[in-house]
């Protein structure tokens, strides 16, 4: 078996620039497709209980729906993973207008995100390194953004996210990776049991956007401190839940903002056995059960119908620029911007 990382071409963007697909393979065989449009994760096959490989995330065969279609399928999110209310907000006294993508509102990044972008690759033994710069007002965010991220495929079958980024004038920064996974391959995900670690979530309105209110999960169908089936109680008549069509909030985190990284979520589908646990520094944990997905898009053999995939974004919180409450996102020069996330993948005893 070969190990390592290895590349070949994935097609030409509409003006003409190449693309190419790192594929990363550890010494159990699993693998992760990546590309470095976007930095898309555009496959990744792990074991079920009995060895058996299946890709567990959604994506495209060719580059064109990533360029067209693609509901953020396995992308990297910048400047700032999830929304920002009116694309507006006042730093140290100015007011900063961003372009609107998500009916009033900013999402991630806005139209020209991180996610539709061509970055520089290069391998570095085991690990893929893809580097940004965000040049000032790009997307409306202010100061130079120079942004490097790491892909690293382990032999204890994580696949590690390392960002980094400096700046040259204040700035708000929220990067993100943004997989939707199926743990069985197919179907939808209501099956999928979910625990994440997390007392409270972040109230949002009926644009998604948050209100200031961190909500106690208990009582709640937004309580995933025990594991749950996620379409146990995803009918059920809550407001929040109506709010974003299902689960699309973040979760607040039991631990400290800044400390090394620690278990948020843990996915567990028991056909397979296959276990996807997410680990993390970031303080939230966006999880997202593919409400929007309704059966036109499809890829790899497979049609995404609804909720057939869930997102677990690791995050600062949506819209701090505007809530002071919230942990801070304002990345100053002289500061430093890093982060790390790992999504491990293990297998249970039926």
């Amino acid at each position: 078996m070969q190990t390592g990382i290895t590349q070949a071409p994935f097609g030409h963007l509409p003006g003409g620039a190449a693309v190419t697909q790192f594929t990363l393979t550890n010494a159990n065989g699993m693998v992760a497709k990546i590309i470095d449009f976007g930095g898309v994760i555009t496959e990744l096959h792990a074991p079920d209980r009995d060895g058996r490989l299946a890709d567990v995330v959604l994506g495209f065969d060719t580059i064109e729906p990533y360029c067209t279609g693609s509901p953020y399928f396995g992308a990297l999110i910048g400047r700032y993973g999830n929304r920002i209310a009116r694309g507006r907000f006042t730093l140290d006294g100015v007011q900063v207008q961003l372009p609107v993508n998500n009916g009033n509102n900013h999402l991630h990044g806005g139209a020209g995100g991180f996610d539709r972008v061509l970055w520089t690759a290069t391998v570095d033994g085991a690990s893929l390194r893809l580097a940004y710069r965000s040049v000032d007002g790009e997307m409306g965010y202010p100061g130079n953004l120079d942004v490097t991220v790491v892909y690293q495929l382990n032999d204890a079958n994580e696949l590690v996210v390392r960002f980094h980024a400096v700046t040259d004038k204040a700035t708000p920064v929220n990067l993100t990776q943004h997989s939707y996974f199926n743990l069985a391959g197919d179907g939808d995900i209501l099956g999928h049991y979910l625990t994440i670690d997390a007392d409270s979530f972040v109230a949002i309105d009926s644009e998604s956007i948050p209100t200031g209110e961190l909500t106690p999960v208990t009582g709640t169908p937004f309580d995933f401190r025990l594991p749950r089936q996620i379409g146990e109680r995803i009918g059920q008549p809550d407001k929040q839940l109506r709010h974003g069509s299902g689960y699309d909030h973040n979760l607040v985190l039991n631990k400290p903002e800044g400390t090394a990284l620690a278990r948020a979520a843990r996915v567990s589908e028991p056909v397979s056995g296959r276990v996807l646990e997410l680990w993390t520094q970031e303080p939230g944990v966006q999880f997202y059960s593919g409400n929007f997905l309704d059966g036109s898009l499809s890829g790899k053999g497979r049609s995404y119908g609804h909720r057939s995939g869930l997102c677990l974004e690791p995050q600062h919180f949506p819209d701090s620029p505007n809530q002071p409450q919230f942990p801070n996102v304002i990345l100053r020069p002289g500061e430093v911007y890093a982060t790390e996330s790992r999504f491990r993948f293990t297998t249970e005893a039926a």
